[in-house]
């Protein structure tokens, strides 16, 4: 049983997004270690627009197994590509 490293998880989390949602992976936002999983934010391109900056994304929290398999995953928010969001710690 071969333990993942976080670029694979990274990697691995948004081909699963992808799989999942016929959608477009934009980017890796987060990667974490959680005990035995890793828990993952994504933001996936949902719909297009024009300009660009009016694109509607969708963050995902995905958890994945100690392999990089995905267990869950759900929809955490949607935004503008232009919008500004402030991290909480």
């Amino acid at each position: 049983m071969a333990t993942k490293d976080i670029m694979d998880i990274g990697k691995q989390s948004l081909s699963a997004l992808e799989k999942t949602l016929n959608k477009k992976p934009e980017s890796v936002i987060s990667v974490n270690k959680e005990g035995k999983e890793w828990k993952v934010l994504a933001e996936v391109l949902e719909r297009r627009a024009v300009p660009d900056t009016q694109d509607i994304l969708g963050r995902y929290e995905l958890r994945l197994d100690e392999k990089g398999e995905l267990l869950r995953y759900k929809q955490v928010l949607t935004k503008r590509r232009a919008d500004l969001i402030a991290e909480e710690e």
